[in-house]
């Protein structure tokens, strides 16, 4: 089987996986915003996860992803075995002890640190603050659970099984769905936090396990910090911490910015941020957690056309399915807020305010996308300063962004913050990445983007036809008439940009959807005809950059 095909066959069944908890996650979100309205409760629920969220970015999820997966895939394709499982034992004690340390901190001073790093704007506010601080306290052990699961997850990924990565957030929804339907009865806004505490747990430890059980593993506990692999883990460990949480980052700052303006700013801003995750979560995180290791191995065998060749393929199949994405979250925005969420406590004017952020959010969608593929290029090598140099680049710009937009745009400012730093991160990462591996197939990666903005700015122009069309003839400011003109919008979207692709000949659109459509159908490889020759660009050095 092709490098390609490897990686296409993994991430379509992430993004399947992946868009069963995307709609999940939507259906979570629309019981919330039915129950609690848009107020200040669902804003303290969404503020509370910044003090954890911080906790695992800053303390394990860089070890997890861009350092230990790389070390511990080059153990095992170099004949190693019981090194690699001697380091996954060596982190596991370490960082459980480490983050296990951390988080009973965070209990103890927990007023402090949601003073300081969670919700200052709502300090002089005690309802609110006091509940922010009440949930913070009952997510924080979340992290645990992420971190044992994901070590665990990153063992499996290595040998090419990723049905764990893929379960984990299906389950962790299924408990917050718990947690709004049932718990809240009881504990009102607190029921969704115990819902994710039992979802992170469910999802992330208790499935994995069986997984890992399944496929064979080693554990001998040992704090051996002298270990080769894992001084080589600590090494790549604290630029790759901080490299992955760059981007996350950006939606803390988004919160912590938004308690100054409104007690409904964080949950207009975290409804928002959920609708554009879904095309982003569901093509571009399936494809960044398949094609890591393939990029790894590429690596380890020092195979750098290869390599090239891999990113500059993601990149381009990555792009030619989230360009379009953002233009449709962009032109349909407010039908897209009104079907999910307005009902219930969900009003009008709510729809207003999370449409404004949605459309400042999704014109970055593709720039997200496209940093998936390319940081994951620099990971695969062990090269993980320059993507923290860049990220800190970015985050310093971002931060003053917020600032300026935020009393010129409001939330809607802190939104567009947000996507024109991931876009500046990812022209720089792209420039940086292909200076390393002299050259991206940069003939094709052009050739490709004009192709895909053509069909894209032609389906924009369909799409605006049909709103246009739709407010004579249908109720659109309705939530049946809002859903009617998405659907609508989505058939005619997805005839005019396919149609244009294939006419175009944009050879990894055809690719990427053949090997999703065989996941859905379930069809053996024997029947999934391989691409052609010029279907996959040859990683050779004729590929000019």
């Amino acid at each position: 089987m092709t490098s390609h095909k490897t990686v296409a066959k993994a991430a379509g069944l992430m993004m399947v996986a992946i868009l069963a908890s995307r709609l999940l996650g939507l259906i979570r979100d629309m019981l919330i915003a039915r129950q609690f309205g848009q107020g200040g409760l669902v804003s303290a629920y969404t503020v509370s996860f910044n003090l954890p969220d911080l906790l695992y970015f800053f303390l394990s999820s860089g070890a997890l992803s861009g350092a230990f997966i790389p070390v511990f895939t080059e153990h095992l394709h170099t004949g190693r075995q019981r090194d690699a499982w001697q380091i996954f034992s060596i982190i596991a004690c370490l960082m459980g002890l480490v983050l296990g340390g951390a988080i009973v901190l965070s209990e103890l001073f927990t007023v402090p640190l949601v003073r300081t790093l969670a919700a200052p704007g709502y300090a002089h506010k005690p309802e609110l603050f006091n509940a922010i601080v009440h949930l913070t306290r009952i997510i924080l052990p979340c992290q645990m659970f992420f971190f044992m699961g994901g070590l665990m997850m990153g063992t499996l990924e290595s040998r090419q099984k990723f049905s764990a990565r893929a379960a984990g957030p299906v389950v962790y929804n299924l408990g917050i769905i718990f947690g709004v339907v049932v718990l809240s009865r009881w504990f009102s806004i607190a029921g969704l936090a115990w819902g994710a505490l039992i979802g992170s747990f469910a999802g992330n430890v208790g499935y994995t396990f069986y997984c890992l059980k399944r496929a064979g593993f080693e554990f001998h506990p040992s704090l051996n910090l002298r270990h080769p692999g894992v001084k080589r883990v600590g090494a790549l460990a604290l630029p790759v911490i901080l490299g992955l949480s760059l981007p996350q980052i950006d939606v803390i700052v988004n919160r912590w910015f938004a308690t100054y303006i409104s007690d409904a700013a964080p949950a207009a801003l975290n409804f928002a941020n959920r609708l554009m995750q879904v095309p982003l979560g569901v093509f571009a995180q399936a494809a960044g957690t398949a094609i890591l290791p393939t990029l790894s191995a590429y690596a380890a065998r020092n195979a750098i056309a290869d390599l090239r060749n891999g990113v500059s393929f993601g990149l381009r199949a990555i792009l030619a399915i989230n360009i379009p994405a953002s233009m449709f979250m962009v032109v349909m925005a407010d039908p897209i807020v009104r079907t999910v969420y307005m009902s219930g406590k969900f009003t009008t004017s709510d729809v207003g305010a999370t449409s404004i952020a949605l459309i400042c959010y999704s014109v970055g969608i593709f720039a997200w996308a496209g940093q998936a593929i390319v940081a994951r290029g620099f990971f695969a090598m062990q090269d993980t300063w320059t993507p923290i140099l860049l990220g800190s680049a970015a985050t310093a710009i971002f931060v003053p962004m917020n600032l300026l937009l935020m009393h010129v745009m409001g939330h809607g400012g802190l939104a567009l913050a947000t996507s024109i730093a991931a876009t500046i991160h990812l022209i720089a990462l792209t420039v940086f990445l292909r200076k390393r591996l002299h050259g991206l197939e940069g003939r094709q990666v052009l050739a490709s983007l004009t192709k895909v903005c053509f069909a894209t700015v032609v389906m924009a122009a369909a799409l605006y036809w049909l709103r246009v069309q739709a407010a004579d003839l249908i109720p659109v400011e309705t939530r049946k008439g809002a859903a009617l003109l998405v659907l609508a919008g989505m058939v005619l979207a997805s005839v005019v940009y396919v149609g244009l692709v294939r006419l175009l000949r944009v050879e990894e659109v055809e690719f990427v959807w053949s090997m999703i459509r065989k996941k859905l159908t379930g069809k053996p490889d024997s029947d999934d005809a391989p691409p052609a020759v010029d279907a996959v660009p040859p990683s050779a050095d004729q590929n000019l950059p």
